[in-house]
């Protein structure tokens, strides 16, 4: 990672809690703000420019968050924005739940849905460095009883979402009789919807398989092992796996407009969403997360207290290959967001919570709402160029 010395200086400084006078969106009640202590006296005079920058560009980012959420009508939302290994931002606006009138506060946890496969690419790249796992393997290796078309399937395609296999989440829910058991005897039945290694093709499938494997070579639950190996290491303390139906502490209500599919038309009531995701398959959406704790964890990755070889982390993000040459649009279980300029991997889970890491620019942006369909990976780049303006000529995100 690249660090600029005048930087880092300043962000090196002890935070205080700095609280802007609440927008439209916001509760009154919410926590303040943490952002980057104004100390001219303990900073170098040529820093004092640069920190200027940045209480401007919170600024911008704090007005476009409102913006956002009252034009997409979201009731409740987070935003952390990470530079060069320190938290600069960390916000919460708005209502957790409508209903009791709960503010959100920093602490608040929102689902991340299928942004929880890049902690699960994690998982499998820390396998891979202890020994255990080699992401070129057949998962047969790993796993028994697969039916023969499955034998030869790659690990890192399991990732990558090119293993080809057939979905074992439907339209409704698990396919076959609704049981773990029921739905992996259904899904092993039907015919691969393509050879291995020839397309992209997301699906979940590739994810409970995943949690099969890491529950195998680490010999304890997916869920122990995550929390084991990175929310204790990355100082993550409000971080639960669960769904609709679980309790799970400080979480925000997740809402929708039925019947809208996005959250920018308030044509239709807003009512409750409710995800149900058996346990087996939350390796690929389950996670609950406060954006502190997600920044956290990002600057655990990037810092090497998660992965301890640098080559780790740019295999861990760098874009799979098909059998015929092709990039793929996929690395070990991030997306790739934009390959250049400005090169973006990520995390979008649910329409309603993404994570955008900038490796050349040494940024991560974290936006976390209780909308359905208000897809924040569709303009945090415009919060990223608030800090890095020549962010807003490359391509936007599609």
């Amino acid at each position: 990672m690249r660090f600029r010395k005048s930087i880092g200086a300043i962000l090196a400084l002890p935070l205080v809690a700095a609280a802007p006078s609440p927008g439209p969106a916001e509760s009154p009640h919410k926590l303040a703000p943490l952002t980057v202590a104004v100390r001219p006296s303990r900073l170098p005079q040529s820093a004092v420019p640069v920190q200027r920058f940045l209480l401007t560009a919170n600024a911008e980012a704090r007005a476009f968050m409102r913006e956002q959420m009252a034009t997409k009508h979201i009731p409740g939302a987070q935003i952390a924005v990470v530079q060069h290994g320190h938290i600069i931002l960390l916000e919460a606006f708005g209502i957790a739940n409508l209903e009791h009138r709960v503010a959100v506060t920093e602490d608040t946890v929102f689902p991340i849905n299928s942004a929880t496969k890049s902690f699960t690419g994690v998982a499998a790249m820390q396998l891979v460095e202890a020994g255990k796992l080699d992401l070129d393997a057949p998962i047969s290796r790993y796993l028994e009883d697969l039916p023969a078309t499955w034998q030869n399937i790659r690990v890192r395609q399991l990732l990558a979402h090119t293993s080809g296999l057939p979905d074992i989440i439907g339209r409704t829910g698990l396919i076959g009789d609704g049981t773990e058991e029921g739905a992996w005897t259904t899904v092993k039945a039907l015919p691969i919807e393509s050879a291995p290694g020839t397309r992209f093709e997301y699906n979940q499938t590739n994810y409970a398989l995943l949690a099969r494997i890491i529950d195998t070579l680490s010999g304890m639950s997916f869920a122990e092992y995550f929390s084991a190996h990175q929310f204790k290491p990355a100082g993550m303390m409000h971080v639960h796996f669960g769904d609709g139906f679980d309790i799970v502490p400080d979480a925000a209500t997740p809402y929708s407009f039925y019947g809208s599919g996005h959250g920018g038309a308030a044509t239709k009531e807003l009512g409750r969403w409710r995800d149900d995701l058996p346990h087996f398959t939350r390796t690929g959406a389950g996670l609950n997360a406060s954006a502190r704790e997600i920044a956290r964890w990002v600057i655990a990755l990037q810092t090497g207290k998660l992965l301890a070889k640098p080559e780790s982390l740019k295999r861990l993000w760098t874009a799979d290959t098909l059998n015929n040459g092709d990039r793929n649009e996929w690395a070990m279980g991030w997306p790739i967001v934009r390959a250049a300029p400005h090169p973006i991997v990520g995390g979008i889970g649910g329409g309603r919570a993404a994570f955008f890491i900038y490796p050349e620019d040494d940024l991560a942006i974290i936006v976390l709402t209780n909308l359905v369909g208000s897809d924040p990976q569709q303009f945090i780049d415009k919060i990223a160029a608030f800090y890095v303006p020549a962010i807003a000529a490359a391509p936007a995100y599609d």
